[in-house]
Parts: C-alpha cells; structure tokens; sequence
C-alpha cells in the first residue's frame, strides 16, 4: 500500500518523537554554544593561550559535521535509538575528560570524542524529524534544530554561576554527567516510523523513490545544494562570528541601547538576541517552506540575509541600528539547518534520510574553514566593509541560484522521477 493509501500513527506518537528529539539537541547544545565561557577559566589556570584551547573548538566543529554520514548510515541501518544512546555516552564521557584535562592534547582527544557525540545525536534527531513528518517537514526539522541553536540560552546562566561558585572543572563534570544521563534515557523512546505510519505531503513536491547515498553523491542537485550551503554558512559566519570586534571597532560595544524595555551595552544586547532569533528562524521558515515551496523560501530568507549583512555594514555604527540590524542577520541565517535538510529529503526520499542530510551537513564543516578568511581580508583591506561586502554578495548569489538553478533542476528531477501521491496541487 502506499503512503496516500494508509492511515497515519496516532498525533500523539509524532509529537513524542519530535520532542524528544528537540530535548537531546537542547542537551548538546552547550558542547558547541556553551564552550566560550569555559575558554577564559582553562586558560588562567593552564596558560596554554585562547589560539591553543580553541582549536580544541575547531576540531569539535570538524568531526561533529564531517562524521554525520557515516552516523547517518549506522541510523538508517540500525535505527536511531542505538546511536543517539551511544551519542549520549559520548558527549558525556567528553566534558568528564575536560574536567581532568591538564595537557593540551587531552583537551584535543575530549573535542574529537565530543564532536563524534554530538553529531550523531545531531544528525539523528533531525533525520527523525525528517521521516517522523513528511507532512510538516520542514516545521519538524526547524523545530529540532532550533534545539540545538537556541538550548544553550536555558543553560547559560546556571553554567556561569556554578563555573564561578565551583570552578570550570566541577562544571564540566556535574552538567557533562547530567546532560549524557538525559540523552541516554530518552534514547529509549526513539524509533524509526513503519511504512503506512505518516501521512504524505500535500504541499510540497517528494519523491516516492529512495535514493541511496552513493546515488545523491553523483546528483547535481546535492551539488547544488551543497555550494548554496556553504556559501550561506560562511557568508553569514563572516559577519556574525566576527560580531563582538566588529562592534569595537564600531566604537558601539559599550554604548548602551534601550529596546522592547531592555538596556544593554550594544553588543550584549545584540549577543543576547542572536540566540533566541538563531532558533525562531529555523521553525519560522521550515514553515514557510512547507506552504510556499522550499526554492521560494530560500530566495526570500538567503535575499534578506545579503540585505541585511550590507546594510549593518552601512548603518552599523549607530548602536540602536547595530543590535536591530545584527538580529536581522541572526534571523535570517539560520534557517540553513531546516531548509536543506528537509529540501534534501524531498528530492532523495526517506528511507536513507538520515545519511543524505548528514552528507549535506558536512557543508557546515566546509563553510567553517572559509571564516577564518575574514580576518584576512579585514586586514588586507584596511577594514571590515569588505568582509561585509563578500558576505552579502555569497548570500545573494545562493539566493538566486534557488531559484535560478535549483528549482529547474528539482523540477526536472520530479518530472523524471514519481512523487509522492497528493490530494491538492504541489507548490513547485
């Protein structure tokens, strides 16, 4: 029977798997956003210099995105629960090493196993999104990933505190034990949905054929995807990574700006935005996608990311201005980690899900090694308007390439290969 011909698992089943996904990406979140805080305590009390401690960030970054396939894989053969447990363990075990960490390359090998943890929680829960809700993809992926880029903000207070009251050491320890504890018991509760247990999509055009992951390598489309990826993760990592110098030479940092009954030094303030826009976008434009096709959504989200980039870059050094355009920035960029990966399932089908979007993933790790390129160029050219300048234009040019390039190939790519039945029109 197809899926058009089966009744869907109860809302309620649904629902439990996408929260439960949700809560472990909120339960990893820390081993990427929460690091900065613990990078000044190591470095007073070892000296090995901000540089050395974060290339231990760096390799994190590296192995949580570059090892999602192969994650991926095990998922789709083995089913989720078995790798986001052992994911658990992992991310646990990491920050238990940090505790301990008394030489740099211990530090290192903690990163690696963190990395390896997190990604395979990562790219799991978000794989399971995929499959759980072909109806709502691109909601349920924004959702889960908003986890991750918005959990930390829960968790931030109470690691300064006990990282003041108790030292980086024991902060490690206690939360790297707790957050493992909490993804290793909601492991249990994950599984892969049976064929006939979801609903088909209506809305947006999918595939009814499954693409194995060595057939997605040889597809332009993935390529496609993949340069459009990286061009808008570096774009925007360009310009936000590199948001508190850019604020002092601004000359804003400090200045405070009042908003929504808030005042705040501008770059705190628009430091503190940056997380709750971070994780409103991924839900807000999967959504979006869901109802008005994904090639649409990325024009319009990658088009107001390069407006926004330019125009901080110009207004910028009006602190009001700054937080305002800064949280248009974070708003508009990370809407990358629902829209390709839902986008991707459309196009290659659910069964290897998880595999195809962890390949797509390893953009991020691409785009990562572009940021430090910034730097570069801010210091061949004198100043930051030119790292702003290539930022907004990498964003424009993914911009039209969706719709330029990837929505002929997708529909070229549909009309080759049968989609999923739907009772209405298909936005294209």
């Amino acid at each position: 029977m197809s899926y058009a011909q089966t009744s869907a698992a109860p809302a309620s089943l649904r629902v439990v798997q996408l929260l439960v996904g949700i809560v472990c990406m909120v339960m990893i979140a820390n081993l990427q956003y929460g690091w900065t805080l613990f990078v000044n305590p190591i470095d007073q009390k070892y000296h090995w210099g901000r540089a050395a401690i974060q290339v231990a960030f760096t390799i994190f970054v590296l192995t949580e995105t570059w090892l999602v396939p192969v994650e991926g894989w095990l998922v789709d053969r083995f089913g989720p629960r078995i790798v986001v447990l052992v994911g658990g363990v992992l991310v646990a075990i990491s920050w238990v090493i940090n505790s301990v960490a008394d030489e740099l390359w211990t530090l290192y090998i903690a990163a690696a196993i963190g990395g390896i943890g997190a990604g395979a929680v990562y790219g799991t829960s978000i794989g399971n999104a995929l499959k759980w809700f072909p109806d709502r993809r691109g909601l349920a992926a924004g959702l889960t990933a908003a986890g991750f880029g918005a959990g930390s903000a829960l968790t931030v207070i109470p690691i300064q505190g006990m990282i003041q009251s108790s030292g980086y050491q024991a902060t490690f320890l206690w939360f790297g034990v707790g957050q493992g504890i909490v993804v290793v018991v909601l492991s249990l509760l994950l599984r892969a949905p049976q064929p006939g247990e979801v609903p088909a999509s209506t809305r947006v055009r999918q595939s009814a054929r499954d693409h194995t992951p060595l057939e997605v390598l040889t597809s332009p489309i993935f390529w496609v995807m993949y340069v459009m990826f990286v061009l808008v993760g570096a774009g925007g990592l360009m310009a936000t990574a590199q948001l508190a110098p850019i604020a002092t030479d601004f000359q804003v940092a400090k200045i405070p700006v009042s908003l929504l009954g808030l005042t705040l030094p501008a770059l705190t303030f628009a430091l503190s935005i940056d997380r709750v826009l971070n994780g409103l976008t991924r839900p807000f434009f999967g959504w979006v996608s869901d109802n008005i096709g994904r090639e649409n959504t990325m024009f319009i989200a990658f088009g107001l990311e390069a407006v926004g980039i330019w125009a901080l870059s110009a207004f910028g050094q009006d602190p009001l201005m700054f937080v305002i355009l800064s949280g248009l920035v974070f708003f508009a960029w990370g809407e990358i980690y629902s829209l390709f990966p839902s986008t991707c399932t459309d196009v290659y089908g659910t069964k290897y899900a998880t595999t195809n979007a962890g390949l797509l993933y390893t953009a991020k790790g691409t785009a990562s090694l572009l940021v430090p390129l910034a730097n570069v160029l801010a210091a061949a050219s004198g100043s930051w308007h030119a790292v702003f300048v290539v930022a907004a234009l990498m964003n424009a040019v993914a911009a039209i390439m969706a719709l330029v390039v990837l929505k002929p190939l997708r529909s070229a790519h549909h009309r080759a290969v049968p989609d999923v039945s739907s009772a209405r029109p298909l936005a294209p």
